[in-house]
């Protein structure tokens, strides 16, 4: 996934006159920040991270260094100037009255000692009026941010963190959580106050939670953080009603009729009010007091409340908060130490191969089970044959396994001290030369790309079946009862012999008939107990008995129910389900507001598509040769044929008065959400840009605007108000160039931002 546009082949002057890095340098760049997009979306809008913690470390600090050492090549969305992941399509978007800031991460002692430092040098240079700063120590919770808005004791609104700026409705579910209080006790309440806060499952709750799922034949769930997260983003609040899901609040955002001093002031003031406060906090004096504290909580992180993978440090004294300020994406007055992820030993059984939706085949090790941060490995990726290679493990070693992040296991290398012992004799692994589900020759990636890849996309089964369990997803045509076994047995069942599906073209033209003869091996069970004998039973039908004939189960009804509804999803979502490769939601979005229809995509030129703010010459370039399959054409073809919705609606009757204008949003304005905003200025012919720029025509500054803001008044652009917004959306430049310069930025006094 790409998040915007790139540069030529060629070296290019930018309009500041930086020059753009050509060659090695801008590849890596680019791919860089299509890893680190993906990644991210994974993490925090599908719940299931697909790399490591310290593996996504890493990507993001290359990232950052590379942008450090070539300031021309930064995009204007860059992932380095974004806060958290985008907002779910599944949900309401919600702005915050403040943002929510992400924290500057640190990995070593050593680290937080040089932040530390570099925390009091800024406050020393301040004057004698700042006091020495009193450190708020913490614990990290492993779980999810969430927002609550507060108004005279009520709770109104409850959110997660989205991109910091904009989350995700989830009151809902928030409101079967009995910890969080929907009515404040005592008095004196502000008249509108947020709250921040960790929504989290305790680990003996999970543990537990997880020994009844066993029992009623469930599947467990992964691990406490993810549990949270998708038992905050369940559909329907009952199921959220059913997790044992606590919280404790760590910051405040904005408020109006509180006057407190500092964090731990305000901490105390919301334990009074009711709301649950974290039994794992202290204010500290000093950076030895502080590095104590980090030791006595690694030592027994495991026989706390909840799981941590961190200590947050922060100056206490709000007034000093202030002063210190935020960078674009971190506060300057808090940090985040990480603990170094658990290691364990284990054996390497096996490493085997996956093959992906777009044919990338992947190494994975196969391991003997072992219980590591809580929860039992037994497999972990290799990513490809080079990084095999690279960790110098054969198959039957003794291995590192580390689950960084408490998350995502990973295969760190041999103990080969123990090498010589193992019996049978280790053995090198060997990339197949050819697809082990389709049998076609693998050949290597374009230039630059050390993947190998199955050639044979069009009838290889994995592809398939990975292709069918993707357009099924909440990213794309959100199809719920289409799961990972049913995309199995849809288009590589035990019987019959041809597949319902050979091409997911023919998706939506499937019948309950088609589906009557699939059948998929199970194992067979003796009160609950595998037997290890196997046999063929009815996947999409219940089995027929002398007395009853077979018929559709509830889940297969429910199958076709979502699959109609499935064909009026938005044309966005229609480009995630094709599986084309870099198209995620965020280009799917912008190609679909700036061309309406799948024809218009279709018909546009690579640089036509290259132009669309948030798509580039990558994307456009694997667009163009999508569409240059005659089988891919088919798909879509046939889709529509089905009744598929191809274009968005429009209302042409607005009249297009912002014509070659590009505007930026910033703040909160009381009469449009951020996505409202956005969609006033696109059918009005404009551009809704992300960033500030010397090419930007006007930014409407709403309440709390921040950075954005502060730039536009750098290079004095037109700066309007909700009201100059107003008049510009109904009249266009002529009644609004430059007369509404009245949003003031109020970056001094206005409440400090919680940063978790």
């Amino acid at each position: 996934m790409s998040t915007g546009k790139t540069a030529a082949d060629t070296e290019t002057a930018k309009p500041t006159g930086e020059v753009v890095p050509s060659g090695d340098v801008r590849e890596e760049y680019e791919d860089l920040v299509e890893q680190v997009r993906k990644h991210r979306f994974a993490y925090y809008q599908e719940d299931a991270p697909i790399i490591s913690d310290v593996e996504f470390d890493e990507l993001y600090r290359r990232l950052e260094t590379l942008e450090a050492m070539h300031p021309a090549l930064v995009s204007n969305d860059s992932p380095t100037q974004e806060v958290g992941g985008e907002v779910s399509a599944a949900f309401a978007a919600v702005e915050h009255l403040q943002r929510m800031y992400s924290l500057e991460d640190v990995f070593s002692l050593e680290e937080v000692e040089a932040w530390i430092a570099k925390a009091e040098a800024g406050i020393a240079k301040l004057g004698n009026g700042t006091p020495a700063p009193s450190w708020l120590t913490e614990l990290k919770i492993d779980g999810l941010a969430v927002n609550l808005l507060y108004r005279d004791g009520v709770l109104v609104r409850a959110a997660t963190r989205g991109d910091g700026t904009t989350g995700e409705d989830i009151t809902h579910n928030v409101l079967t959580i009995k910890e969080i209080p929907q009515q404040l006790r005592g008095e004196n309440f502000p008249a509108e106050m947020e709250v921040r806060g960790e929504v989290f499952i305790p680990s003996q709750a999970f543990a537990e939670f997880n020994e009844a799922l066993i029992k009623a034949g469930k599947a467990p769930l992964a691990n406490p953080r993810n549990a949270a997260a998708g038992s905050l983003r369940q559909k329907d609040p009952a199921e959220t009603a059913k997790r044992p899901l606590r919280m404790y609040v760590h910051g405040i955002g904005a408020r109006e009729g509180l006057e407190t001093a500092s964090q731990s002031e305000t901490y105390r003031q919301l334990a009074v009010w009711g709301l649950p406060t974290s039994p794992y906090v202290e204010v500290l004096d000093g950076l030895q007091e502080v590095l104590a504290f980090i030791k006595r909580y690694g030592d027994k992180r495991h026989s706390l409340t909840h799981e941590i993978d961190g200590i947050v440090v922060k100056v206490d004294d709000f007034a000093t908060q202030r002063a210190l300020g935020h960078t674009t994406r971190v506060p300057r007055w808090a940090v985040a130490y990480k603990y170094p992820p658990e290691e364990v030993h284990t054996k390497l059984l096996d490493i085997a191969v996956n093959v992906g939706r777009t044919g990338r085949v992947t190494p994975y090790g196969v391991m003997e089970p072992v219980k590591v941060a809580g929860s039992t490995v037994e497999m972990a990726t290799l990513h490809n044959q080079e990084v095999v290679k690279a960790k110098g493990v054969k198959i039957g070693d003794i291995v590192v396994l580390r689950k960084a992040g408490d998350v995502i296991p990973e295969i760190v290398g041999p103990v080969l001290a123990l090498r010589e012992q193992q019996d049978p004799p280790v053995r090198d692994f060997v990339m197949p030369s050819e697809c082990p589900a389709c049998g076609t020759p693998l050949a290597p990636g374009k230039e630059g790309d050390v993947d190998i890849r199955c050639p044979n996309s069009r009838s290889c089964p994995a592809q398939l079946r990975e292709r069918v369990f993707h357009l099924a997803g909440r990213g794309a045509f959100d199809i719920e009862a289409l799961g990972w076994e049913a995309a199995i047995a849809l288009t590589q069942p035990a019987e019959p012999e041809t597949p319902p599906l050979t091409t997911e073209a023919t998706l939506f033209d499937l019948t309950p008939e088609d589906l009557a003869d699939v059948r998929v091996r199970r194992e067979k069970r003796s009160k609950g107990v595998a037997t290890g004998e196997y046999e063929l039973v009815p996947y999409f039908f219940t089995k027929a008995t002398a007395k009853t004939p077979s018929k559709p189960t509830a889940t297969t009804e429910k199958l076709f129910r979502e699959l109609e509804k499935a064909k009026t999803q938005p044309l966005w979502r229609v480009l995630v389900a094709l599986s084309i490769r870099h198209v995620g939601p965020r280009a799917s979005r912008a190609l679909a507001t700036a061309f309406g229809s799948m024809d218009a995509i279709r018909q546009a030129s690579e640089d036509q598509l290259a132009s669309v703010d948030g798509v580039g010459p990558v994307i456009a370039a694997a667009l163009k040769e999508w569409f240059a399959e005659d089988w891919h054409r088919d798909i879509v073809d046939r889709w529509a044929a089905s009744g598929v919705r191809m274009q968005d609606e429009r209302d042409e009757s607005t009249p297009r008065t912002l014509e070659g204008l590009t505007i930026v949003v910033t703040g909160s304005l009381e009469g449009f959400s951020r996505d409202e905003a956005k969609e006033a200025i696109l059918v009005r012919g404009g551009k809704a840009a992300g960033s500030v720029s010397k090419n930007t025509s006007y930014v409407v500054a709403g309440e709390n605007a921040g950075t954005k803001l502060d730039k536009a008044e750098q290079l004095g652009l037109p700066v309007l108000d909700e009201d100059g917004f107003r008049a510009l959306l109904a009249n266009g430049p002529s009644d609004s160039a430059g007369e509404e310069d009245a949003a003031e930025d109020s970056a001094d006094d206005r409440p400090e931002a919680a940063a978790e």
